[in-house]
């Protein structure tokens, strides 16, 4: 029987800055000063490419947490220069970025190896310049990042339900209308990727067990686990997900903005979108909806991404099995919620020092094979100054 979606509460410890007067929580903490400021504190290793392994200050689970960004910030001022998906990236870039993204997640599925006990999992999202540019305190961070974690079983089983209404589940309304409207075009969408790797699944068979997520996605079983990783094909197929997505994503929201069924200029499977979604009935009904809702609804029209926002994510179910899934990104939601997991950060710096050793420690020694690996440098910071934890009350 499956579960349901859950509130999970995870400490962290409070950031030591100040935030200026006159600048909001989400500016400052996205601006260029304090993304310095997270390299110099949290930093774990940087690559010349410029990828920045680096623990999670405010994390989601104090288990196993850790981000690679492609931190752009001090040489890109402009934040709509910065690089937010990995088709805006480089060929020797993606390489790197698909590497590091291998080493941290086969170290987490060795580290965590039991399926039942725990879920391990990575999910790469746009990020927040998609957002509407009339809405207050719009995000600048605006670079490609991937998030990696490890909950435990237990924990998600003893945690309580999330409320049914909570806006990162629901998705800002949008994900509802993708389920009820656009599922099944949605799939048969996806049909057309030519892939030997990932095998389609049908969505209940990508569900866990303990919240019943994700829920009516397109999803893939990455054949032969984890091993296949190792191979530059999954991420060229990774890839193709991605492409398919940002090809149905635009060309709805075209359809939603102009009432016009246009194929996008940068689509990569135009012959599908005119054959598939522009003689689909689904796909008009869901696209007049919203536009009803965008012209009669002022509150609901500001929380609209108009540029294409994702989550894509690769995790482990309760079997063992690696499974991929993609999905449209509204305000607020973080990739756990497409796992029916919401994480309420809590400041308590008592219960955060609890946990912190044996995260950082974990840290530390993903960093030692990333640097063995030939991916990256490590860095210094007042937690490991020389590559090991130092307490809070020593530094």
């Amino acid at each position: 029987m499956l579960g349901f979606p859950r509130e999970v509460s995870n400490p962290y410890r409070r950031i030591p800055l100040e935030i200026p007067e006159g600048v909001s929580a989400t500016e400052f903490f996205n601006s260029p000063c304090n993304l310095r400021h997270l390299s110099r504190a949290n930093g774990l290793l940087r690559t010349k490419e410029g990828f920045l392994l680096y623990r999670k200050a405010i994390g989601h689970s104090n288990l196993f947490d850790t981000s690679i960004m492609l931190d752009t910030s001090q040489t890109i001022l402009d934040p709509l220069g910065r690089p937010v998906r990995r088709d805006q990236l480089e060929r020797r870039e993606k390489i790197v970025f698909s590497r590091m993204t291998q080493v941290v997640f086969d170290y987490m599925l060795e580290k965590y190896p039991d399926p039942e006990r725990y879920l391990v999992f990575c999910g790469e999202a746009s990020l927040d310049a998609t957002w509407p540019l009339g809405k207050p305190g719009v995000p600048s961070i605006r670079m490609m990042h991937n998030h990696f974690m490890v909950f435990d079983q237990e924990t998600l089983k003893a945690s309580p339900a999330a409320a049914d209404d909570d806006p990162n589940l629901t998705d800002s309304g949008n994900n509802g209308l993708f389920l009820q409207y656009l599922a099944s075009v949605y799939h048969r969408f996806f049909e057309i990727l030519d892939l030997e790797i990932l095998e389609p699944l049908n969505p209940d068979q990508a569900r866990i067990k303990v919240t019943g997520y994700p829920q009516g996605l397109p999803s893939w079983r990455v054949k032969g686990g984890a091993a296949a990783l190792e191979n530059g094909k999954f991420w060229r197929e990774y890839d193709m997900v991605l492409e398919g997505f940002l090809d149905f994503y635009r060309a709805f929201f075209t359809l939603v903005a102009t009432n016009e069924a246009r194929v996008p200029l940068e689509a990569h499977y135009p012959g599908q979108i005119e054959n598939v979604l522009f003689f689909s009935d689904e796909f008009h009904r869901a696209a007049r909806i919203l536009r009803l809702m965008v012209l009669e609804d002022p509150l609901f029209a500001n929380e609209i991404r108009w540029r294409p926002a994702y989550k894509q994510l690769l995790y482990r179910d309760d079997t063992g099995q690696l499974i991929v899934t993609i999905s449209q990104n509204a305000v607020g939601n973080a990739i756990t919620e497409l796992l029916g997991i919401v994480v309420k950060r809590v400041e308590d710096d008592a219960a955060y020092s609890r946990t912190e050793q044996g995260l950082v420690e974990q840290l530390l020694e993903l960093r030692n094979r990333l640097v063995w690996a030939n991916l990256g440098e490590p860095l210094s910071t007042p937690s490991w100054p020389h590559g090991s934890f130092v307490p809070l009350s020593r530094r």
